[in-house]
C-alpha cells in the first residue's frame, strides 16, 4: 500500500535573527513554494532578553523594532519567491510559567496555526546570548507531531 503524498499548507519556521535562522528561513521558503503552502515565521524572543522586557530594563517596543527589521527580510524572501507569510512574536521564556522554553513555544504556534511542517534552525552551541533556538531543534524534533527539516 502507497503513503498518500504529504500534503503542507503551512510551514512554520521559529527564528531569532540569527544567520542560522535566515538560513533556515530559506528551506522553509522552498518547501512552502514546492507545495503552494504559506510560511509562518515566528520570532522567538530569549530569556536574558524577556527577563529584560519584564524588569523594565529594555523597551518592548525597542524589541519589536528589531525584530520587524528581521522579519521584514523574511516577508522580501518569501515575496520573492511569491509565498504569503505571516508572523508573530514569542517568548521563548516566562519568569511565570516555569515549562515554557523555546521548544514549548514552538510547538504550541505550530499547534495554535495547525502548521503541517516545521523548519527549524540547528545551530551551533556557541553561547551567544541571540541564539535562542540552538536548544529547542532537539527538543522540537523529539516531540513535534509534524515533519520537521532541522537545518
Amino acid at each position: 500500500m502507497t503513503e498518500p503524498p504529504l500534503e503542507v499548507d503551512s510551514v512554520l519556521v521559529p527564528v531569532d535573527g540569527s544567520d542560522e535562522s535566515a538560513d533556515a528561513v530559506e528551506y522553509a521558503v522552498a518547501i512552502a513554494e514546492q507545495y503552494g503552502a504559506s510560511v509562518h515565521a515566528m520570532y522567538v524572543l530569549g530569556e536574558e532578553l524577556v527577563r529584560s522586557i519584564e524588569s523594565g530594563a529594555v523597551a518592548e517596543e525597542d524589541v519589536v523594532s528589531e525584530t520587524e527589521t528581521f522579519l521584514d527580510r523574511v516577508r522580501d524572501l518569501a515575496a520573492d519567491s511569491d509565498v504569503s507569510v505571516s508572523t508573530s512574536n514569542a517568548y521563548g521564556f516566562s519568569t511565570v510559567r516555569k515549562t515554557q522554553h523555546p521548544g514549548s513555544a514552538v510547538l504550541d504556534t505550530a499547534e495554535d496555526i495547525d502548521a503541517d511542517f516545521l523548519v527549524i534552525p540547528r545551530e551551533p552551541l556557541s553561547g551567544e546570548p541571540g541564539e535562542v533556538l540552538e536548544k529547542a531543534a532537539e527538543y522540537v524534533l523529539l516531540y513535534a507531531s509534524q515533519p520537521v527539516l532541522s537545518v
